[in-house]
């Protein structure tokens, strides 16, 4: 097990068992390791029994669902609102304490394009493999397109010692989604984009990430690589802080066409399941997104038009270039240059942002973690709309066709330098350089 033994304040299996006595009245919440919490917060078995239950996002039944949907969007309103309260219990709780890492698989992650990183990637490859006293039995996992990399230089990495070839091996995108539970440790080395590319890369359960800025801005990279040797023996003597940051799960709906073309569609019936009749949608791919999912007008030179519903509610009518739905770590981003507030990540909510609203009266605003949105192209549009997510997978959507936007079941586990979410701040002031100004001048007295 990659995490569970005790640190320096107390450890990862202490916060679990108080945390399981507190809510053992919650059925299916208990919660486990950090890398298995999908199992301690998915859905109860009961769930998959029912067929075109009322508290579904949609008309098709749980039952013919793929396993690749997800199914945050199935979950009752209460159910949600447990497995938002689970999630926000551990992540206060890991804020607090230490973790004592216990580390046998190290995935390293970096920019394969760039050619400084690369060097550096060999650099700490080289330590690592070196480090038999701090760290023994370990292997470490880079990017199968380094193997025959020049500036990575295999050849020379397994010439020191022996051992080294059974424990340096490389990784592909499919042993991280069909494995991810293998990693005890991902090490990311660039900048915020690389984080990002992680998310991406780890659908489901993600490992702990330890991030050095070899970026530009490095919002999201919080320790300096230079340090890097340092950092990693602090980190396996006395234990790490990590904070788990919400992601969202993002559906695609794919409106089916109707048996009956006499009737004319309403997609808000349809979404809200007013509507007694054949199935009307068919779900796509399901994406776990760390920052934000975008919704605008593409290559359109017009606004969009798109509905928006939170819940079971038709919140507005979005005529814009588009909306901006972030997590608090993506409050930073595209939101924050779409007029979003900034938004601490603890504090758990879903943020709006419309992108040069046509109305000046539709402004920012924040809902709940328990909240389902959904925003959707109406019968009738004048034009689609394109849908991103973390900037990629841009998909167009076509009318009658939504995207269904919750609380991942699967947080973001970031090692942190600092506790209390203290790095945000100084992140605010070093790199986004908040608020700062030549202060106002003291009065001269004569």
């Amino acid at each position: 097990m990659g995490i569970g033994e005790e640190g320096e304040d107390g450890g990862y299996a202490s916060a679990v068992d108080e945390l399981n006595e507190q809510q053992s009245r919650l059925p299916h919440r208990k919660l486990g390791p950090l890398r298995h919490l999908s199992r301690s917060i998915s859905p109860p078995p009961e769930l998959f029994a029912k067929v075109n239950n009322k508290t579904t996002s949609n008309r098709v039944p749980v039952r013919e669902l793929p396993p690749s949907t997800g199914y945050s969007r199935l979950l009752t309103k209460k159910q949600l609102a447990d497995m938002a309260f689970s999630v926000r219990d551990l992540s206060k709780y890991l804020g607090t304490v230490k973790i004592k890492m216990r580390v046998r698989k190290i995935l390293i992650i970096t920019k394969i394009w760039d050619k400084a990183t690369i060097i550096y990637t060999n650099q700490i490859v080289d330590w690592l493999l070196a480090i038999h006293e701090v760290m023994p039995n370990f292997t470490v996992y880079v990017e199968d397109v380094l193997k025959e990399n020049e500036l990575f230089n295999e050849k020379q990495l397994l010439s020191v010692d022996k051992s080294r070839r059974d424990r340096l091996k490389y990784w592909t995108s499919d042993l991280c989604e069909e494995h991810p539970q293998m990693f005890d440790l991902v090490i990311t080395l660039g900048g915020d984009g690389t984080v990002l590319y992680t998310s991406r890369l780890f659908q489901r359960i993600v490992p702990p990430v330890l991030s050095f800025n070899l970026g530009s801005l490095g919002f999201l990279t919080k320790f300096d690589f230079a340090n890097h040797q340092k950092i990693i023996h602090k980190m396996v003597d006395e234990g790490v802080i990590v904070s788990l940051r919400m992601r969202f799960e993002c559906t695609i709906m794919k409106a089916i066409e109707s048996k009956d073309k006499t009737t004319t569609r309403n997609l808000g019936s349809e979404i809200l399941d007013t509507v007694e009749s054949e199935v009307t949608h068919e779900p796509g791919k399901t994406y776990s997104i760390l920052n934000d999912v975008v919704v605008d007008r593409g290559p359109k030179g017009t606004m969009c038009r798109a509905e928006l519903y939170v819940d079971d509610d038709h919140l507005t009518t979005v005529e814009a270039d588009g909306v901006v739905i972030a997590t608090p770590t993506g409050s930073t981003a595209y939101s924050l240059s779409a007029g979003g507030s900034l938004v601490h990540p603890d504090i758990q909510g879903m943020l709006v942002s419309p992108i040069c609203a046509h109305s000046l009266s539709f402004r920012p605003l924040v809902v709940p973690d328990n909240a389902v949105l959904r925003v959707g192209v109406p019968y009738g549009a004048r034009t689609t709309v394109w849908c991103s997510f973390d900037g990629k997978d841009r998909i167009e959507l076509n009318e009658g066709d939504y995207v269904t936007i919750s609380a991942s079941r699967f947080p973001f586990p970031m090692i942190q330098n600092k506790r209390l979410g203290s790095d945000w701040f100084a992140s605010l002031r070093e790199t986004l350089n908040w608020n700062q100004r030549q202060q106002q001048k003291a009065y001269t007295n004569i």
